[in-house]
């Protein structure tokens, strides 16, 4: 593991303690799942052990890599108050004619659908340090795009 710090906003250091608390939760109940597969000790629960098993796997998983992020977070305290795109700015672009509304946050809290994109995204980076009227091209896997800047917040 890194020692990198990782950008966060509060409200995301918020959603990841509250899931580490849910996985915590969930560890009990796959545990107790992994004990009474193991006592009935049948070949028909052979499956429903192996199930638990994969389960207990995932979820330790997660909680670890939460319990890392959480060790390295650094909170974003909110946008920049220098009319320039950074951590925490929301920023208005047009982008293949289009209007698009974007919160820069850290990896961990990114959610495109909802309009949250990583400052480490194609599009996250090359939007970092530009100002009102900008237009940077993106490489994406699609190829080049041009990202307007209309408005930073």
């Amino acid at each position: 593991m890194t020692d990198k710090q990782v950008p966060i906003t509060r409200e995301g250091k918020a959603k990841l303690e509250e899931e580490l608390e849910e996985l915590r939760n969930e560890r009990r109940i796959v545990a107790e799942r992994i004990h009474n597969a193991q006592e009935q000790g049948t070949s028909q629960n052979d499956a429903e052990y192996d199930d638990a098993k994969q389960e207990q796997g995932m979820v330790e998983g997660r909680i670890l890599e939460i319990e890392d992020i959480l060790r390295r977070a650094t909170i974003i305290e909110g946008a920049p108050k220098t009319g320039r795109v950074g951590l925490g700015s929301a920023v208005d672009v047009e982008q293949d004619g289009k209007q698009h509304h974007y919160k820069i946050v850290g990896a961990p809290e990114a959610d495109p659908t909802h309009g949250k994109i990583s400052n480490e995204s194609p599009v996250g980076a090359a939007l970092i340090g530009r100002a009102v009227g900008d237009i940077v091209d993106v490489n994406v896997p699609k190829g080049v795009i041009k990202v307007k800047v209309l408005k930073v917040d």
